[in-house]
């Protein structure tokens, strides 16, 4: 097991450096520049110019790949252009946000998705069958970004039961030592912030795991259908189990493997950045950062923002693998 994780960390190496000369080559192909972006209105040649001296744009493109690489193997991303701060820190400061979300989005995914499949494979054909089918198809249809303003419409402006924006009301003070606003209010025994905290995470949460929550209900249905086919369930069965311990010991522990692999893709892929429910909710994770940094031709941002993304998606699937040994005995990892 220790030989697999080690050769998938050095594994990495080659994929992080692959990604960041296709990355490095990509910005600088977007039409315009960092410092047409930044200038605006006031962009002359002579300070575009000034600008491209000072963050070394007017180099050769090769040159400034070196350098950049030399720098990301200390984990220094450079400045952002626009916000005019360090990229490492903003990225780490902005994280726990993002992981709070896609948390969140994952847990409602996870809640409601499994028994929601589970329960259609054991009435298949079925309306509620039938019901979670066509729900599950909608999930997956509609728009994060329509779905959210549904739900900020109906939920934030018509009932008044959750705010609209941000993560914490304006108003509130709380202590930032982690930037995970539920661990710093339990940090601070402040039930309030936490109780707020908690608030504003149901619409963005919701709104970002109705794509999760449709895919884990299909995959849950189709697994579950598989293994209800299977001898031994039949054999336990006739040896007059009862159902309860059926589902638990066979059937669900067995169906687990494709539930955790789509469960695993999907964390990463919420933790990569949830572009679209951070803009709309203003959430001020790495996602909103990211697409601010697209807009503004924000280089430093961009290549620190995805190459940090790419790591943690790799980590994310490690630790997907690692879990099936776990999970099924019958696997090893080697």
């Amino acid at each position: 097991m220790l030989k697999f994780i080690l050769r998938r960390l050095l594994l990495l190496i080659p994929i992080l450096i692959g990604l960041s000369f296709l990355l490095f080559v990509w910005v600088r192909a977007l039409p315009g520049g960092p410092a047409t972006a930044l200038l605006g209105e006031r962009a002359t040649p002579e300070r575009v110019a000034q600008v491209n001296a000072a963050y070394g744009f007017d180099k050769p493109v090769l040159e400034q790949y070196v350098k950049y690489l030399g720098r990301v193997a200390r984990l220094e991303f450079g400045q952002s252009i626009t916000l005019r701060k360090d990229v490492t820190d903003e990225l780490f400061r902005r994280f726990p946000a993002t992981i709070e979300l896609a948390m969140a989005a994952m847990t409602f995914a996870i809640c409601v998705g499994v028994p929601l499949g589970f329960a259609a494979a054991k009435r298949e054909r079925s309306w509620v069958d039938n019901t979670a089918v066509i729900a599950s198809l909608a999930g997956v249809s509609i728009p994060v970004f329509f779905l959210a303003q549904i739900l900020k419409w109906i939920f934030a402006l018509q009932l008044n039961w959750f705010p609209t924006i941000g993560r914490l009301q304006p108003t509130r003070e709380l202590e930032h030592v982690t930037n995970f606003n539920t661990i710093d209010s339990i940090l601070a025994m402040d039930m309030g912030a936490l109780g707020d905290t908690l608030k504003h995470l149901v619409l963005p949460g919701i709104a970002l795991g109705t794509i999760p929550l449709a895919i884990i209900a299909r995959i849950t249905r189709a697994s579950v259908l598989e293994v209800l086919n299977e001898d031994y369930v039949r054999t336990a069965r006739a040896k007059g189990m009862s159902r309860r311990i059926i589902d638990r010991r066979h059937v669900l522990r067995n169906a687990l493997l494709p539930i955790v692999t789509v469960v695993g893709l999907q964390t990463g892929l919420l933790l990569s950045g949830a572009v679209l429910t951070e803009t709309v909710f203003a959430w001020g994770g790495i996602g909103q950062l990211i697409s601010g940094a697209v807009l503004d031709k924000d280089y430093p941002v961009i290549q620190g923002g995805v190459l940090f993304l790419a790591v943690v998606f790799v980590l994310v699937n490690l630790t997907v693998d690692v879990l099936y040994a776990v999970i099924d005995p019958r696997i090893r990892v080697h």
